[in-house]
C-alpha cells in the first residue's frame, strides 16, 4: 500500500489458527504451515516470513523503502531486518510466554535489551538507517503497534514509532483490513 503497488499484488485473505485456538487451517492458505504471510511470485517461487516478503517486494518495485545494495547504510538496513526476526520477535514471544531462562536471555535477549538497541540505533536520527523511512522501521515498529503495551518507555522510541505510523496510510490500511475481515467471515 505504501508503495502504491497494491494493484500489482494479488492479496488472498485466509484464516489461520490463532494462539487462543480460534480460527482454522484454511484450505485456501498456500503456506505449508498454514501461517501468514506467504508470497507466491509471478515465477512461482514462494517466500515466507514478513521480512523476506517486504525485502522482495521493495526490491522488485525499485527499492523505495530500503537501502540499495552498494549504497551506504545497506549493512545497517540488513541488520535491522534480521534483528526483527532474530531478536525482537523471539524476545516478544519469551515475554508473552513468561519464560525466564539464561539461554533465552543470552541468545535472544529481553525486551529491555531490545529497547536499548533501538534507542542506540536511532541515536539522533529520525529513522533507524538515517533520514529515510525504510521497511526496517516499518517492520520493527509494527511489533509495537501490535503490542503497544511493550513500547519502551523512552521518548526517543515513542517519537520514532509515531513518525513511522505517521508515514503510513493508517486509514487506508484500516479500511483494507476491515474489508478483508468481512470477506473472511463470509467465506467461513
Amino acid at each position: 500500500m505504501l508503495m502504491g503497488k497494491l494493484d500489482q499484488v494479488k492479496v488472498v485473505i485466509v484464516d489461520i489458527v490463532k494462539n487462543d485456538g480460534s480460527g482454522r487451517r484454511d484450505p485456501n492458505n498456500a503456506h505449508p504451515e498454514g501461517k501468514v504471510p506467504f508470497l507466491v511470485t509471478d515465477e512461482g517461487d514462494t517466500i515466507r516470513e514478513s521480512a523476506a516478503i517486504m525485502m522482495y517486494l521493495d526490491e522488485i518495485f525499485g527499492h523505495p523503502f530500503s537501502i540499495k545494495p552498494g549504497d551506504a547504510g545497506r549493512g545497517s538496513f540488513l541488520s535491522w531486518m534480521s534483528y526483527y526476526c532474530g531478536v525482537l520477535e523471539p524476545a516478544m514471544v519469551v515475554h508473552f510466554a513468561k519464560l525466564d531462562h539464561p539461554i533465552l536471555k543470552s541468545t535472544f535477549r529481553t525486551m529491555a535489551e531490545v529497547s536499548e538497541q533501538i534507542m542506540s540505533g536511532l541515536g539522533d536520527k529520525p529513522f533507524l538507517v538515517g533520514d529515510k523511512l525504510t521497511i526496517a522501521d516499518i517492520i520493527m515498529a509494527s511489533a509495537f503497534q501490535w503490542a503497544p503495551h511493550l513500547i519502551p518507555e523512552t521518548p526517543t522510541v515513542k517519537a520514532w514509532i509515531k513518525r513511522v505510523e505517521g508515514a503510513q496510510d493508517g486509514a487506508g490500511l484500516e479500511a483494507f483490513e476491515t474489508q478483508a475481515f468481512s470477506a473472511l467471515k463470509m467465506q467461513a
